[in-house]
């Protein structure tokens, strides 16, 4: 499929009530058309990976066009630079959150960029490295348990940060470890007792909200 095919694609599907609605779920609408996301991963399925498309429909700036970029792209392709790259792009928590999950999760040097975006001054970029971290739990079963023990010291380090898209991701991360078996349970639940000792606001919603989820495990 054409770059231009894909955009008349989205556009045919644009719906001005979803777009006026986009910005009550905390998402810029400014370079939107208002498509819903299961149209979007419908049409990806018809494209299925095409790397050099994604590359194109990234550079568009349109926002349904960069989701469906994250769904069609080849992460046996996709560089660090690329990543960089998207990352410092990045304005929008979906976004953020549909190229992780799609695709920079799957690429291999994911754990580098982990750490590497974690310590991040920008929101959405330091938001990447918190929800890999939270994918990571989620999809790679077989990581052992010191990879996430090494993010936990991440974590405590980290739940300082108010800005809202960091300590959300932040927390997701928290208990998304801690509900990989018991050994991390325990451990992430040692981990947000300190956190909560930290007695910063950021800190204590991230800590709190962790410890009522993992407690009720």
């Amino acid at each position: 499929m054409t770059l231009t095919a894909a955009l008349e694609h989205l556009k045919e599907h644009a719906s001005p009530q979803y777009l006026a609605g986009m910005s009550r779920f905390g998402i810029d609408n400014s370079k939107a058309l208002g498509v819903k996301l299961p149209v979007i991963r419908k049409l990806a399925k018809v494209i299925k990976k095409d790397q050099q498309l994604s590359l194109e429909l990234w550079a568009t700036d349109i926002h349904e066009a960069r989701l469906l970029a994250t769904m069609i792209g080849d992460p046996a392709q996709v560089s660090p630079q690329q990543m960089d790259t998207w990352a410092g792009d990045f304005s929008t928590w979906d976004v953020c959150d549909q190229a992780c999950g799609n695709l920079f999760i799957r690429t291999p040097f994911v754990l580098d960029k982990i750490r590497e975006y974690c310590t991040s001054d920008q929101e959405f970029v330091k938001r990447c490295g918190f929800v890999l971290m939270a994918e990571y739990a989620v999809h790679l079963k077989k990581a052992t348990d010191d990879v996430f023990l090494s993010f936990l010291p991440i974590i405590e380090r980290e739940a300082w940060d108010n800005r809202n898209f960091v300590k959300k991701a932040i927390n997701w991360a928290l208990r998304q470890i801690g509900k990989r078996n018991t050994l991390l349970k325990h451990t992430a639940i040692d981990t947000a007792d300190r956190i909560l000792e930290q007695d910063i606001k950021a800190a204590r919603w991230i800590a709190k909200d962790a410890l009522r989820e993992l407690h009720n495990r």
